[in-house]
C-alpha cells in the first residue's frame, strides 16, 4: 500500500525545523542589578543593543496600559519600544490630570475618570516623566527605547531577558534614580546560543526625592467631578 502525505504536512514539518533552529539559536540573558552599597536595585531598566546599531525591524506592541490605582502609577516604571501606543486607565474613583513635560514625550490628559478613548503614542526614544496636576507626590516613567530587546528588574534586582539573538551585544542599564548617565554602563557582552549568560551591575544612585504622600491624606479634599 502507498501512502500519500499531504502538501501542507512537509510545510509544517519545515516550518517546525526552522522553529527549532531559532530557538538553538537564541539566547537568554540573566542581570542582576545592585547599588553602590550591594542592596538590589527594583525598577531598573536592562536593555540589549546590538554591536552594530543595526536594531531590528521588529513591531512594537499595540497595547501598554500605564495605570493609576490608589493615586500612585502602576507601575513606577515602564518600559516600551519606540512606536507604542500607551494606555492611561484612570482606576480610581476620583479624576486625575497626567501631564509630562519631557522632550522625548510632551502631552497633556485633562481631568477625566475611566480610560481616554485615544492613547498617547511614544514616538522618540528617551525617558518620559509622568506626573498628575491635582496629585503632585504621583510620579511615574516611562522609558522609550529603540531596541526590542528589554527588561525591568523586581525587588531582588533581577531582570531575565530571552530569545535574544546569538553573538556580540552591548548591554545597558537605565533607572530614575541613575546617578551617571546610561552609557556609563554600557557592557560589552558575547550572548551564547542556546544558554544564559549572567551580568551583574553596580550602579550609583541619586537619593530619592519623591514628594512623600500626605499622612493626613483624605480622598475627599481631592473630588473633582
Amino acid at each position: 500500500m502507498r501512502f500519500h502525505r499531504h502538501p501542507a504536512t512537509g510545510t509544517l514539518i519545515a516550518a517546525a525545523f526552522l522553529l527549532a533552529m531559532q530557538s538553538a539559536a537564541a539566547a537568554d540573558l540573566r542581570v542582576h542589578v545592585k547599588d553602590d552599597t550591594g542592596k538590589p536595585v527594583a525598577d531598573a531598566v536592562v536593555y540589549v543593543s546590538p554591536r552594530d546599531g543595526a536594531f531590528p525591524k521588529t513591531p512594537p506592541r499595540e497595547h501598554v496600559v500605564m495605570d493609576q490605582r490608589d493615586r500612585e502609577f502602576v507601575p513606577y516604571v515602564l518600559p516600551v519600544q519606540v512606536g507604542t501606543p500607551v494606555q492611561f486607565p484612570n482606576s480610581d474613583n476620583i479624576r486625575h490630570h497626567v501631564y509630562s513635560f519631557s522632550p522625548a514625550k510632551t502631552f497633556e490628559l485633562p481631568l477625566y475618570k475611566g480610560t481616554p478613548m485615544t492613547a498617547v503614542v511614544f514616538d522618540k526614544p528617551g525617558a518620559v516623566a509622568l506626573g498628575c496636576n491635582i496629585h503632585d507626590w504621583m510620579i511615574g516613567y516611562i522609558y522609550v527605547l529603540e531596541t526590542p530587546y528589554f527588561g525591568k528588574t523586581g525587588d531582588r534586582g533581577e531582570a531575565r531577558l530571552s530569545s535574544l539573538p546569538a553573538g556580540e551585544v552591548e548591554v545597558r542599564v537605565w533607572h530614575p534614580r541613575l546617578k551617571d548617565g546610561v552609557d556609563k554602563t554600557l557592557r560589552p557582552v558575547t550572548l551564547s546560543a542556546g544558554g544564559e549568560t549572567r551580568v551583574e551591575f553596580a550602579i550609583g544612585l541619586n537619593p530619592d526625592r519623591r514628594r512623600p504622600r500626605p499622612t493626613d491624606y483624605d480622598p475627599a479634599d481631592y473630588q473633582y467631578n
